[in-house]
């Protein structure tokens, strides 16, 4: 009966461990099939953007917070040049890196969208969370596009806003 007892419980256990939840929901292979090699082409103009994020914010107070999902959106404006994504850089509130999203630089080909998306469940950002990005693209191109949406819902409330990235160099 013991035994029976000792065995039920470790079912269960194992049945409650839930699986880890990631930290995005993008697919690590999808940055690899993107990646490319741009070598030294002297064309290339470039530059750096900033990108504030949200995983979590205030309600009520100080000591309440609300969890975010936040879809980053990396996005080409040109309807004819292909550009490159260096970097993809997420920070916490505190400025310390949370992670970097690919090694090598990645192409968005023209009007293409490529997206970041960080979980509900991931709040390593924190308030006041944010990603630079580096890019290249070709000269006269227009300058990629870096937005978020960020949203929750709670019952029958929903919550949504959005942020722009602002060119820093």
């Amino acid at each position: 009966m013991f035994q029976k007892l000792i065995i039920l419980l470790i079912v269960v256990s194992s049945l409650s461990c839930k699986e880890q939840n990631k930290t995005s929901s993008i697919n690590l292979e999808n940055w690899s099939k993107r990646m490319i090699d741009i070598g030294q082409k002297d064309s290339l103009e470039y530059g750096k953007s900033y990108l504030s994020i949200y995983s979590q914010i205030y309600s009520l107070s100080e000591h309440k917070t609300h969890n975010l999902t936040a879809m980053i959106s990396l996005r080409n404006t040109s309807d004819v040049d292909t550009i490159y994504i260096l970097n993809a850089q997420y920070y916490d509130t505190h400025g310390a890196s949370v992670r970097k999203y690919f090694d090598r630089p990645i192409f968005l080909a023209p009007l293409e969208t490529s997206e970041i998306i960080i979980n509900e469940t991931d709040v390593s950002g924190g308030t006041g969370s944010n990603f630079i990005f580096e890019w290249k693209i070709p000269k006269d191109c227009s300058e990629p596009l870096f937005e978020a949406i960020m949203n929750s819902t709670m019952g029958q409330q929903g919550l949504s806003f959005t942020t722009q990235a602002v060119r820093t160099q």
